[in-house]
């Protein structure tokens, strides 16, 4: 049975690839799965998507996996129109197609956070409800995460997406009541915790296979 998810983040710099490879290597290591991660925007450094390809098990076409690559680290839409291009999600939608097939298991990560703009009137949540993939959310935990958190969900919802599940991951070591914080969402969001990952210095996604739940 082939399975394919989209996963997007409360906000940037939240941990969307470390969660990414982490299921990568779940489904191929724990289930003998053919495994792909596509990153179809990518603004800045391509290290994240490096590490997709790394953790994938099977070949596709570069531009396929990534049909957007810009680089400067700033806001997608920005980043596009400032080389005189623009993100089309119709053709991203064609390349996920074209590649879906490929795998038994496929990871589609978004960028920036659910709503972080791609082009003059469309953003993350436009790609998503296009794709119609059930929906992954990786919780960055700081200060502030309850309310983003439970604002992700409720825009994931008003879209008709299903939510496949969340993953709560620590990104600053700082934090406190980090437990408590993760014990509220779990009382107000009833879709299944997928994992909690604690805060830890270069963490990489194949230390992560015993700590993360595969989606239903």
């Amino acid at each position: 049975m082939k399975q394919a998810y989209f996963l997007t983040g409360t906000d940037t710099g939240v941990g969307k690839t470390l969660i990414a490879t982490g299921l990568l290597h779940a489904a191929r290591s724990s289930w003998d799965m053919r495994v792909l991660g596509m990153k179809p925007v990518v603004a800045g450094s391509p290290g994240d998507l490096e590490k997709l390809i790394a953790a994938s098990n099977v070949e596709a076409p570069r531009n396929y996996i990534n049909p957007y690559y810009l680089e400067e680290p700033v806001s997608p839409n920005i980043a596009a129109k400032g080389v005189g291009q623009t993100i089309d999600i119709d053709h991203i939608k064609y390349c996920f197609d074209e590649v879906r097939g490929l795998a038994d298991f496929v990871i589609v990560e978004g960028i920036g956070g659910f709503r972080a703009p791609l082009n003059e009137t469309q953003d993350i949540s436009h790609l998503a409800k296009l794709l119609a993939l059930p929906v992954i959310l990786v919780v960055g935990l700081k200060l502030g995460c309850l309310s983003q958190t439970l604002l992700a969900i409720e825009s994931i919802k008003a879209r008709g997406l299903q939510l496949a599940g969340w993953v709560a991951n620590q990104v600053d070591p700082d934090m406190i009541c980090v437990a408590e914080n993760v014990g509220t969402l779990k009382e107000r969001v009833s879709e299944p915790l997928l994992g909690f990952i604690r805060y830890r210095e270069n963490a990489k996604g194949e230390d992560l296979i015993k700590h993360l739940a595969m989606p239903e």
